[in-house]
């Protein structure tokens, strides 16, 4: 009988056990870089040893899998746990607006996130309607990168701190024969950077975002009018030729070459310049828009409404973007942390310039194809392609992308 009575209890205390486990399903991408799919791996596993009895099953997939993934999920009643996306109203936002994000107000109050983040990788969190949602993954920002021998030169003595010194800028490389910008015209969202940056340049911080919310009319407001002219002048004048024919690394090639004097790249040029050999020839600077916004890209990890316990995925949250594990972590899946208490030493220069500018900038503006749905993106694309070859005029670009914006449903 005591033999029976010892399986019983040693059953029940198993039954018990089974009960308490619990399983988080985190859906995110197959990153190309080995090293990030190791660290991530490593996060997980130290995440389980840390919570016995915890699981956490990663699902990886490629880009366009993994949209779907979510796609389905979000009609679904099932789903993740904890799903990757990029920020924004565009991409980040198509899920969120289907109902598959669920509000983490009250978890980053309890953990204070906030405290913990770079304000330039948090910004995106607040942009969605009901809430803060998602928790920053990785944050990119782009900037211009110089060929310091190329400004000098040309008689460039500093940096541009105003559009009007770029501008004036790129008038001086055009009378010294150096074309001042390079981009990749057959990738769509290269030269799309250019006219991200003049709208918010020409237009404002209120009325860039406004427009690219959909909440603003590209035919009627004056300054879409004004960027696209802009844009076209850019891309005539002070762009190297032919661009729209090669892509970004062609691109970066002719940079490297010195064929031209500026990229409008993010922060990982600095690796591919070192990789060069060339990190040495360059500087950098934030695109001079005059609104005090940072241009960059962020990508969160959500927590999914489909979770049955998000307690713990916020748990987990808190354990991935934690100072120490951001820490060990630091160069394996990204340059740079979204905690701003990770301590960086033996920084390359540009490593620490970029650094200060996280630091410095709270507030973001983010690339078109990010702030757009989808098919919005596409018509971007297209109109941006037609201005920038000259096959379509710069005061009927807004008209164009209005119209389609208008006939969507």
């Amino acid at each position: 009988m005591a033999q029976v009575a010892a399986v019983a209890v040693a059953a029940a205390g198993f039954a018990a056990t089974t009960l308490r486990a619990e399983t988080l399903t985190f859906w995110t991408l197959n990153y190309d870089a080995p090293s990030a799919n190791q660290a991530l791996k490593k996060v997980i596993t130290d995440f389980e040893k840390a919570n016995p009895g915890v699981k956490v099953d990663l699902v990886q997939r490629a880009v366009d899998e993994h949209k779907t993934a979510l796609r389905v999920a979000a009609g679904s009643n099932r789903g993740p746990d904890i799903y990757f996306s990029w920020a924004g109203l565009g991409l980040g936002g198509e899920y969120v607006k289907a109902g598959l994000s669920l509000p983490l107000d009250k978890y980053y109050q309890q953990y204070k996130w906030k405290d913990e983040l770079l304000p330039s990788a948090a910004a995106f969190g607040d942009l969605y309607p009901g809430g803060i949602h998602g928790v920053p993954f990785t944050f990119k920002g782009e900037a211009v990168y110089y060929n310091k021998k190329l400004f000098e030169k040309a008689g460039i003595k500093e940096e541009p701190k105003t559009y009007e010194e770029l501008l004036a800028d790129a008038e001086k490389l055009k009378a010294a024969g150096i074309p001042a910008f390079t981009f990749g015209g057959s990738v769509n969202w290269h030269v799309m950077r250019l006219m991200d940056v003049i709208l918010e340049t020409k237009c404002g911080a209120e009325k860039h975002d406004a427009l690219k919310q959909m909440k603003a009319d590209w035919s009627t407001e004056p300054c879409v009018n004004d960027s696209f002219t802009e844009f076209a002048k850019w891309t005539k004048d002070y762009t190297l030729q032919p661009f729209m024919g090669i892509d970004n690394k062609q691109s970066f090639r002719l940079f490297v070459a010195g064929r031209a004097a500026m990229m409008l790249e993010g922060d990982w040029l600095v690796s591919q310049l070192a990789d060069a050999g060339k990190l040495d020839d360059y500087g950098m600077f934030p695109f001079p828009t005059n609104t005090k916004r940072l241009y960059g890209f962020a990508e969160y990890n959500y927590v999914s409404t489909k979770s049955k316990n998000p307690d713990l995925a916020a748990k987990f949250l808190d354990y991935f973007i934690s100072k120490d594990t951001q820490q060990a972590i630091l160069g394996q899946i990204s340059s740079t942390s979204v905690n701003k208490n990770v301590e960086y030493a033996n920084q390359r220069p540009l490593d620490a310039k970029w650094l200060d500018i996280f630091k410095t900038y709270d507030k973001i503006y983010m690339n078109g194809d990010q702030a757009f749905p989808l098919d919005v993106t596409t018509e971007y694309f297209r109109v941006i392609n037609e201005v920038a070859g000259g096959n379509m005029e710069p005061t009927a670009a807004g008209k164009q992308l209005q119209t389609f914006i208008s006939n969507r449903h």
